[in-house]
């Protein structure tokens, strides 16, 4: 393996600032005023998030996952829940979600509790959805070991005729979930790494506690 010059990779940061002053009272609407600026900036998937989970004894995994909406409950997404992630959200309820955009040298870290969506906000989304992913849901058994793609591909085909006209069902092991925050890390980047990290820690039912990290 041909060695690279990776520990000579690095950016100085330079873009914006991030002070006590400026963040907002309330985390959520610090959190729509960052994800409006990504979404302005026109960045493929700005609703792209990492998704950290673990299970019960504690052993972490880590995926891409897209945000599908967020309000003042929480942020959420949608999967299978007997993927490798829902399997591990049943047994342990806790999760963590980072969104990292880059040309705004802007990091937002959240870490929270899950929950599962209702059935009916589960159904709507699914059936909002192009009808080609709708069908990529039932067809994937997400996560298992499989013989081949040609097992997805033939039974992607028997579906497409099966429900041509039709309304595809939405599958029992299928829906959404919501992290209900209880602390998020609003990150700028700043010249000799020296960023600015400010954390927002839940207090009470209504109130947060805002604190300045160190780099």
């Amino acid at each position: 393996m041909e060695q690279k010059d990776i520990e000579n990779l690095r950016q100085d940061y330079k873009t914006a600032t991030l002070s006590e002053q400026d963040v907002k009272s309330d985390p959520f609407i610090q959190f729509d005023s960052w994800f409006n600026n990504a979404m302005a900036a026109e960045m493929y998937e700005p609703n792209a998030m990492t998704l950290a989970t673990a299970t019960s004894d504690g052993r972490p995994s880590a995926r891409i996952v897209l945000l599908k909406g967020y309000n003042k409950n929480g942020f959420m997404f949608y999967t299978n829940y007997l993927s490798r992630k829902g399997r591990e959200l049943a047994k342990n309820p806790l999760a963590a979600i980072t969104f990292w955009w880059g040309p705004l040298e802007r990091q937002i870290r959240i870490e929270g509790t899950i929950e599962k969506l209702s059935k009916q906000q589960s159904e709507e989304y699914f059936h909002s959805r192009p009808v080609k992913s709708q069908l990529g849901a039932v067809v994937s058994p997400q996560s298992q070991e499989i013989d081949g793609r040609d097992l997805l591909e033939k039974r992607m085909d028997q579906l497409t005729a099966e429900y041509e006209g039709k309304e595809v069902p939405k599958p029992a092991h299928w829906g959404g979930y919501i992290l209900k925050p209880t602390m998020f890390e609003f990150w700028q980047g700043r010249r000799s790494r020296l960023h600015d990290r400010i954390v927002f820690k839940k207090a009470d039912k209504n109130n947060w506690k805002i604190v300045r990290l160190a780099p």
